[in-house]
């Protein structure tokens, strides 16, 4: 498993404070905006949308909110107009970071990015120069504390259910999918009985750089700066610490 999914987990395994849950709103509420205004208000027919709604529900977002998101996507309300864009670039280490982000303004957020890797540390690079180090891939997270599921049952399972890859540990499963199958796999798995923690469209890294130290510590500062940023969505790295100094620096 990844080291950024094991980030990922100790995160969501953290409580979460009024103001992180307000940032976290405001980000899903732009996601679910966007994705009503490509896709179209109807869940069953556009992917993005039907998962925006499941990460807003897993995040207890309200349901009026929900709906007033999805309805300024459509029209139907005033408001900022946000674009996708993608960065990419390098942290400490040699380590390599995507970013999504949603901006109203391309300009300003492009300054704050460049702004954000070179003070941690990093650089901004051009399109493309770190892409071609991840898939994209469909990825749900699967809470397995105490190893309380069997290797063997699961990869079975997830055979079963179309998924295309599955990693275990003691605390977590984390199984990948093609990009348009996650949520049909997602809703295979909860029908039996797994209790999902994930389920998301990400970038996975084909390999992974391992980080320790100051330099493990530098990165992780720098990926939090990122998270921290109102128009930055999905941050994506491919480092790889031990678990252990992982959990410390956390």
């Amino acid at each position: 498993m990844s080291g950024h999914s094991k980030w990922a987990n100790i995160k969501h395994r953290k409580a979460k404070t009024d103001a992180q849950k307000a940032k976290v709103f405001t980000k899903l509420g732009r996601e679910l905006s966007v994705a009503a205004k490509e896709g179209g208000g109807d869940p069953d027919g556009n992917i993005r949308l039907r998962m925006a709604i499941q990460h807003a529900r897993e995040a207890n977002m309200p349901g009026d909110n929900i709906q007033r998101a999805i309805q300024r996507g459509l029209g139907a309300s005033g408001g900022a107009s946000y674009e996708s864009i993608t960065y990419e670039g390098y942290a400490p280490g040699g380590v390599a970071v995507m970013l999504d982000l949603l901006t109203d303004n391309r300009n300003r957020t492009a300054a704050e990015m460049r702004h954000l890797f070179s003070r941690h540390g990093g650089s901004l690079g051009e399109t493309g120069c770190v892409a071609w180090m991840f898939d994209r891939k469909g990825l749900i997270i699967i809470d397995n504390a105490g190893g309380r599921h069997s290797e063997d049952d699961l990869l079975l399972l997830a055979a079963e259910a179309g998924a295309e890859d599955v990693n275990v540990d003691d605390r977590t499963i984390e199984i990948q999918t093609s990009p348009e199958d996650v949520m049909q796999v997602r809703e295979t798995l909860a029908a039996k009985g797994m209790e999902i923690t994930s389920a998301q469209v990400a970038m996975i890294p084909k390999n992974t750089v391992g980080i320790s130290g100051k330099t493990a510590e530098q990165v992780l500062r720098m990926v939090e700066a990122f998270e921290e940023h109102d128009d930055v969505q999905e941050v994506y790295a491919n480092f790889d610490i031990d678990e252990a100094e992982l959990e410390a620096l956390a």
